[in-house]
Order: C-alpha cells, then structure tokens, then sequence
C-alpha cells in the first residue's frame, strides 16, 4: 500500500514540475490507479464453486416461477 501512495504522489508531483497537471490533481491519479485495480480485478476468473453455485440458483428459478 506504501508504494502506491508514494506512485500517486510521485506521478502527481512530476505533472506539476512539467505543466501537464490537470485540473483535478491527484485526485484524477488516484482514480486511474483505482480504475485499474478494478479493470484488473473485473478480469479475474470465477471460481468453479461459485460458478457451480450461480448454475444451481439459475436452475431453481424457472422451477420457482412454474409453481
């Protein structure tokens, strides 16, 4: 966690020293950073037992629907 903070704040302090800050500092870093945490964890695989899990529920349902 350390390191991305020093990341954020080093990228910040280098777009201030060069001009090309923009007008949402770094707060735009920060949500970048998490955009690509998120955008990382979207892409993970589902686990088989939750997969197996979601199938069940989804077979259930028409038969709930019916009665």
């Amino acid at each position: 966690m350390k390191d991305m903070t020093k990341d954020i704040l080093a990228g910040a302090a280098s777009r201030r020293r060069n001009g090309s800050g923009d007008a949402l500092g770094p707060n735009s870093e920060i949500g970048r950073k998490l955009k690509q945490y998120y955008d990382e964890l979207v892409s993970d695989d589902v686990p088989d037992r939750f997969a197996q899990l979601l199938s069940q529920l989804e077979q259930a349902e028409p038969a709930r629907k019916k009665d």
